[in-house]
């Protein structure tokens, strides 16, 4: 009996996307729905991994960012239905084990740890969203309809985005003194900056990067360029919220140098090295410093309500839009956001 088999898009070396044939996937478990991607964006880890500076063993299937349309479903799901247009979280949740019911739904222990799409080895075997279908486990809980009038390309960016909001949200939501210091890079800091002006935020944006700084700028924010800025250092001023979007020591310790006493500080870089970090600043400013991978499934909801409402637009961030025959070349080429849609 032959198995029939569907396109997947592979990363087979940095900037080199290729199709590939792969088993097409069925419906497994008593939970499972099929979704068809309608929707694709890389995300900055994409970028970094397809530019050569983060590595990642390859070839891997490539896409985790994705919008969905569901397909089929197992008897059970409750949720969501053919036809319905879902968002659908990068990282694998049952939503009912400890970890998920306290809001980590990055940390599902119901799955080997790390679980997630389009990341090869570093995810484990659940495939990539460059493809004619996914498998989703867990449907009930892990996908989100769309609310009406959302366009699946404006918010395919579902790790890059809640990973934006969760620097910011939470502490903007009737803050006394809603002043935001973003240390940005490449898609994170921007939609950081997006989400913060979109709640009403005073947006201190740093970037080395002129096509960054001229986004932010757009959006609302006063923009500094990274060089004056690592030379300012606390003359930037003090700030209750703080973020770092970039994987650099230096951006890492301004924003921390730039908190007020009691301010939370969010660092989004991954880094591959041990940092030293100012501790003893840190003790006698007293401050919170979060770092963590994003729980994406917590946080789809809130990025949803605001670009329902008209109050949040991430398409500004989005540098190239392409069509699903033109994958390989598109994802190959790329060298920030990315959207890919059918």
């Amino acid at each position: 009996m032959t198995t029939a088999t569907m396109p997947q898009l592979v990363l087979t070396a940095p900037g080199a996307a290729a199709w590939t044939e792969v088993a097409v996937p069925a419906l497994t478990g008593t939970g499972d729905a099929l979704v068809r991607p309608v929707a694709v964006a890389t995300c900055d880890l994409d970028t970094a991994v397809n530019v050569g500076r983060f590595p990642l063993a390859l070839p891997y299937a490539l896409g985790h960012e994705f919008v969905a349309e569901v397909v089929a479903v197992a008897p059970d799901v409750a949720a969501v239905r053919p036809g319905d247009v879902v968002a659908v979280p990068f990282q694998i949740s049952c939503g009912t084990c400890a970890a998920c019911r306290r809001g980590l739904t990055s940390d599902c222990t119901s799955v080997a740890p790390r679980s997630m799409y389009g990341l090869g080895q570093l995810g484990g075997d659940w495939g990539g969203a460059v493809s004619d279908l996914v498998r989703v486990p867990f449907a009930d809980a892990m996908l989100v309809p769309l609310p009406p009038g959302v366009e699946p390309a404006v918010v395919a960016s579902l790790d890059n985005l809640p990973d934006a909001w969760r620097t910011v949200g939470p502490y903007l939501d009737g803050a006394r003194d809603p002043r935001v210091l973003i240390v940005g890079g490449l898609s994170i800091g921007l939609y950081a900056v997006a989400i913060a002006r979109a709640l009403g935020a005073d947006v201190t944006y740093v970037d080395g990067s002129v096509a960054g700084l001229t986004i932010a700028e757009r959006l609302g924010a006063t923009v500094v360029e990274r060089d004056e800025a690592l030379r300012a250092g606390r003359g930037l001023g003090r700030f209750p919220v703080t973020v770092n979007t970039g994987a650099t020591a230096e951006g890492l310790r301004l924003a921390l140098g730039s908190l007020e006493p009691g301010g939370v500080c969010t660092d989004t870089g991954i880094f591959r090295d041990d940092v030293a970090l100012p501790l003893g600043a840190m003790y006698t400013t007293g401050i919170t410093f979060v770092t963590s991978r994003v729980a994406a499934r917590r946080d789809i909801p809130a990025v949803l309500a605001l670009v329902a409402a008209g109050r949040l637009d991430p398409a500004v961030v989005t540098a190239t839009a392409a069509g699903w025959d033109d994958a390989p070349a598109a994802w190959s080429g790329h060298r920030a956001k990315l959207v890919l849609t059918r």
